[in-house]
């Protein structure tokens, strides 16, 4: 069974930066995808990023401030984030989606991870 779980999240200042963790278990990084989403109240799921064993994709929105990375030896998909605004506060999920190589974002992915809060002060 694939399951994921989020966490990291916290209060952080303006500008500040953190570190997002997304555990991952029943699954192989060789064979799924792993994306990050965000969705603040009132507004839609966002996708931010997506890594695979072919390439990765980051969305315009948040390029240059969010990365992705992955440690295969602890089955963690990290999406670091620097340079935070209030506009980023939100709940972040991480989903993951088997044989997909990232050419943009995929919001049907099979499996899903409960999310982690970020809120950003001003």
């Amino acid at each position: 069974e694939v399951q994921l779980q989020a966490s990291g999240g916290g209060l952080v200042q303006a500008g500040g930066s953190l570190r997002l963790s997304c555990k991952t278990s029943g699954l192989s990084f060789d064979d799924y995808a792993i994306e990050w989403f965000r969705q603040a109240p009132g507004k839609e799921r966002e996708g931010l990023s997506c890594i695979s064993d072919d390439g990765t994709y980051v969305a315009d929105s948040v390029k240059g401030r969010f990365t992705m990375s992955v440690d295969e030896a602890e089955n963690t998909a990290y999406l670091h984030l620097i340079n935070l605004q209030p506009d980023d506060t939100a709940v972040y999920y991480c989903a993951a989606e088997a044989w997909y190589s990232c050419p943009t974002i995929y919001y049907g992915a099979d499996h899903w991870g409960k999310g982690t809060q970020v809120t950003v002060s001003s």
